[in-house]
């Protein structure tokens, strides 16, 4: 019989122990196991009854939309004064309405769109109205409210919405043109209309008067007339003298009246020192024209509306007319259809404001300076009138000079080059023949018609034909021959163009208004 101390027995209990022990741990993992599939698949199906009960949510909340009535919406106008209703515009008519527990009072600004419930109570507020009629703002009430017109005339008082009530922007200017509901009474935003930028470049022209050939005597004249009174206010306080109102150049077209401008402002904004540049405001005339009863006028005021705005700060400011006569013409001539019997009085009521204005001069450029109104030329208005004649042959020579330079490829010197173009230039040769009213016959040259345009146009010739003569290899740089080929072609190119069925037309360019001119003869 074995001992209880048996050894081998003692090893085999425990081995049978260490067995069942592992065969526990085995079942406790995989207990473990299961219970973390079980509680993941627990997890997904949570997830799933929620995600499906919040679609149900969703589903009903759809049907129970579906089953409410349209929601009607408003503009609105203001609080009640004990902060628990809402005055608003709807359906053409104004309503106290209202509001919703739910909303916050603070999205509630003037003008602003709101949705409407079943019983007509607030339930959100929206955006503001996009679209709608378009008004011209004639004058600001005070802060929050307007005086507008409409392409009619009408006029009517509204009040600014939130948009153009915020204290960051500036408050709408007269001129502006602004977005409204008539009905409702508001203006909910500032309409950028381009046409003024595009009449109006404000900055300072980069042509100064060393650009300028064959008018010295002009040029002397307009900065007596627009330089001295801004460089030199004080002597002209001192001699109790006003600077004129406005000067009009007039003359052929193509010999340098809006250069002459172009170069007052230049030459203002680089001597005025600290004061700081100046501005040119550049209206060409027939883009101001408008189908538009009324709307020509409006330009008008806003471009001197800008002219007193800019010239606050002390600055010069030029208004350049160019073409003046297409929209200044004579009243009550015909010729026209009678646009100017309410534009020229709008352009001289302008003037006459400028009065009290030191810093601002207009300027007109025209070629047919006997259509314009004469009370627009009469002194007080544009004092000083200025002919810009075409180039004689001390003109041309310092013209030529601007073009024809040592900076460019030259085959000859430049006086050489120079000498030989303007000779070749005024060498006597027929073009118009005039007979006048007693008889006479009077012959016009080629070069009683030579403008600084027609002069840059042949030097341009001139370089083509040199660069395609280098392209070949026949010449190097410019030389008398283009030059001369180049005023050959410019001629040739002009015999058809004189009008010889009007002959009193004849009798302006020829200046001897007392001697009429009768028939005209292109000569071959």
């Amino acid at each position: 019989m074995a001992s209880s101390t048996d050894p081998a027995a003692h090893n085999s209990f425990t081995d049978f122990n260490r067995e069942e022990m592992t065969r526990l741990a085995d079942d406790v993992r995989s207990l473990q196991r299961t219970n973390q599939d079980l509680s993941a698949r627990n997890t997904k199906l949570a997830e799933m009854l929620k995600s499906s009960r919040d679609k149900l949510s969703m589903m009903y909340q759809q049907l129970e939309d579906m089953a409410q009535p349209p929601s009607l919406y408003g503009t609105f106008l203001e609080m009640s004064t004990d902060g628990t209703n809402a005055e608003i515009f709807a359906g053409g008519r104004r309503m106290r309405v209202a509001m919703s527990p739910m909303l916050c009072a603070g999205d509630l600004m003037p003008g602003v769109q709101v949705r409407l419930g079943e019983g007509n109570q607030i339930l959100e507020a929206c955006d503001y109205e996009q679209t709608g009629d378009l008004a011209t703002l004639m004058e600001m009430i005070g802060r929050d409210r307007a005086l507008i017109s409409d392409r009619s005339g009408e006029e009517r008082v509204v009040k600014l919405a939130g948009p153009l009530m915020d204290r960051t922007r500036k408050l709408p200017r007269p001129g502006d043109t602004l977005l409204v509901d008539r009905r409702a009474g508001y203006a909910f935003e500032n309409i950028p209309k381009t046409e003024i930028s595009k009449l109006a470049l404000e900055e300072a022209p980069d042509v100064s008067y060393a650009d300028i050939g064959g008018l010295d005597n002009q040029i002397e004249l307009i900065q007596d007339a627009v330089e001295l009174p801004f460089l030199h206010p004080e002597m002209y306080r001192a001699y109790n003298l006003h600077p004129p109102k406005g000067v009009l150049l007039y003359g052929p077209p193509g010999c340098g009246k809006t250069l002459i401008a172009k170069a007052v402002a230049n030459s203002l904004s680089q001597r005025i020192g600290e004061a700081g540049t100046s501005y040119f405001i550049n209206v060409k005339g027939p883009e101001l024209l408008n189908k538009y009863v009324g709307e020509t006028e409006r330009q008008i005021r806003v471009i001197f509306e800008r002219a007193r705005e800019l010239a606050g700060d002390g600055r010069p400011v030029i208004i350049f007319f160019d073409e003046m006569e297409s929209i200044f013409r004579t009243r009550g001539s015909g010729i026209s259809s009678d646009m100017e019997t309410t534009v020229v009085p709008q352009l001289l009521a302008e003037l006459d404001g400028v009065e009290d204005l030191s810093n601002v001069i207009v300027i007109g450029a025209t070629n047919r300076e006997e259509l314009i109104d004469p009370a627009i030329l009469r002194p007080g208005r544009l004092d000083i009138k200025i002919r810009v004649q075409r180039p004689n042959r001390s003109g041309a020579r310092d013209i030529f000079a601007r073009y024809i330079t040592d900076a460019i490829p030259l085959a000859a010197p430049v006086d050489e080059l120079i000498d030989t173009a303007v000779a070749h230039l005024f060498t006597p040769r027929p073009y118009v023949r005039l007979t006048l009213i007693d008889g006479t016959v009077e012959t016009l040259n080629y070069h009683d018609f030579v403008s600084g345009a027609m002069i840059a146009n042949i030097v341009d010739r001139a370089k083509k034909s040199a660069i395609k003569d280098h392209i070949d290899g026949r010449t190097t740089g410019l030389s008398a021959e283009h030059l001369i080929h180049a005023i050959d072609q410019e001629n040739q190119q002009s015999e058809d163009l004189p009008n010889t069925s009007n002959p009193d037309e004849w009798t302006k360019i020829i200046g001897r208004q007392g001697k009429r001119v009768t028939h005209a003869e292109v000569v071959q």
